[in-house]
């Protein structure tokens, strides 16, 4: 099963991109943030014809909302409002193999690194630390179960995930006090970041690239913004992961990239998938050409 979670930053203007997207990464699952429009304007005819009959959406009046579309049915998920704002940043749904999906817009914290003065970064802020502690009441509350969390979710953790981590250091986005809120996120449920898990450590690996910047592709400032985790009852599914930073070049670009990740469809042990070889799915019959694993386009070298 492959997930792509992507911010499209305007789904309606992006139908174009969105149909080179789904060409060159045919996802069973694909997670939008900023779709930018309410639920009576999704382009659901588009979605359709692109091989994704199944949807489920959470909007907010033309601005932010996120998406997610299949091509499989599923049940919704315990989709929240977070923060008391029903400002559509969350959706949740079940999928047919029992795997729950989170796809989250996290605020971005505007341009100031202070709470105390920036109600956007307050709100950030909280949002993270809600989200965390959801998380852990129901690590604690129940068995670990199948969880993929997935998303624009607004902050570059590693210094290898910003262009220059001295220089951003007082940025919002690679700040101390969000990269240490986002550790807590992810240690409330053990997550585990999918696509670190196949790039050496010290790789530099960006989803994200100015519109500001005259040349993206020469200039390379980017930040790893957007991120798939697993659970840890997932970690023996995963196959692949990566990002498709070829898609910051395609016509009328997201400034963001889709990141990718393959699971196994079923529940397999971690001595059937060992560490972190991709593995070829047969095609279905009557099926188009096999995709290529996410690695064909891959920013830089893979974990061994």
């Amino acid at each position: 099963m492959r997930i792509v979670s992507w911010n499209i930053n305007s789904v309606r203007t992006r139908l174009a991109t969105l149909d080179a997207v789904n060409r060159a990464l045919r996802p069973d699952v694909l997670c939008l943030q900023e779709i930018k429009c309410g639920e009576a304007d999704f382009p659901a005819a588009a979605a359709e014809a692109l091989g994704f009959p199944h949807r489920i959406m959470v909007t907010n009046k033309g601005h932010h909302g996120v998406a997610i579309l299949a091509r499989e049915a599923f049940q919704p998920g315990p989709t929240r409002v977070w923060c008391g704002k029903a400002d559509g940043r969350h959706v949740a749904v079940t999928l047919a193999s029992g795997t729950e999906l989170h796809n989250f817009y996290v605020p971005s914290g505007g341009d100031v690194p202070d709470p105390e003065v920036n109600d956007k970064f307050a709100h950030k802020l909280a949002f993270l630390a809600e989200m965390a502690h959801w998380f852990a009441a129901r690590a604690r509350a129940a068995k670990q179960g199948r969880i993929v969390l997935v998303g624009d979710l607004n902050v570059a953790p590693l210094p290898e995930d910003v262009w220059s981590h001295k220089q951003l250091l007082t940025v919002v986005s690679h700040t101390p006090v969000e990269v240490a809120a986002l550790a807590r996120l992810q240690k409330s449920y053990g997550f585990i970041d999918a696509v670190r898990t196949y790039f050496p450590e010290g790789e530099k690996l960006y989803s994200w690239w100015s519109y500001r910047a005259h040349d993206w592709e020469a200039t390379d400032r980017g930040r790893r913004l957007d991120h798939i985790w697993v659970s840890p009852a997932l970690r023996p599914a995963l196959q692949d992961a990566d990002i498709l930073k070829e898609a910051r070049g395609f016509a009328k670009p997201s400034d963001h990239v889709p990141v990718v990740v393959d699971l196994a469809e079923a529940p397999v042990s971690a001595r059937d998938t060992g560490n972190t070889a991709p593995r070829a799915r047969p095609a279905a019959k009557g099926a188009a050409p096999r995709r290529a694993p996410p690695s064909a386009g891959r920013q830089g070298s893979r974990r061994p």
